[in-house]
């Protein structure tokens, strides 16, 4: 199931939900989906890939104008907690195993919008697949959803399509009827 919207600068959105047959685990899931820096000496060409598209930016204390911010924290809720393992949490989304620098987690230092450099850890990363990643250059974000709430929510976002208006102008002089039923399948 798919959804493509048009962002305000014109670009594409896709939003993606694939089942799978037999459901994933929790050390399956590292295998996929990654909440952490690679490693540049492993895998120059993801890491410098990953840098430019999959970190989010730091925000609160270090970018208090962020367009992420709202009432003073970061709507997308970074940075994260740091994690030794991946775990479930309540929502039906995994929080993601990602490891701090003291326990050999990796950094990275990226480019700000004011042309600053900063350099961050695994708490400012997007969950990402490294195939993905590597095979389209691009920003894609990859998340494990498994509770029902969760899935109904992303099918209800990906259902949503655009707003609908009717509206008609009325001549006073002329009666003018409404076929409520042909207004109500047109608006479906």
């Amino acid at each position: 199931m798919y959804y493509v919207e048009w962002q305000k600068r014109g670009l594409p959105h896709i939003h993606i939900l694939l089942w799978l047959k037999d459901k994933l685990k929790l050390n399956q899931i590292d295998n996929i989906i990654s909440a952490e820096i690679p490693d540049p000496s492993s895998d120059k060409k993801l890491h410098d890939i990953f840098v430019k598209n999959m970190m989010h930016r730091p925000c609160g204390p270090h970018n208090a104008h962020a367009s992420c911010m709202k009432n003073g924290k970061c709507s997308n809720k970074f940075p994260r907690k740091l994690q030794k393992e991946t775990i479930h949490n309540e929502n039906g989304y995994p929080q993601y195993r990602s490891i701090s620098p003291a326990d050999r987690g990796q950094t990275a230092t990226i480019k700000l919008r004011n042309g600053d450099y900063a350099t961050v850890g695994n708490s400012w990363v997007v969950p990402y697949s490294s195939v993905l990643t590597k095979l389209f250059n691009v920003h894609i974000n990859v998340e494990a959803c498994s509770s029902v709430r969760a899935i109904k929510y992303i099918c209800k976002y990906i259902n949503k399509g655009s707003d609908q208006a009717i509206f008609n102008f009325k001549n006073a002089e002329l009666e003018n009827t409404i076929d409520e039923v042909y207004i109500y399948q047109f608006g479906r």
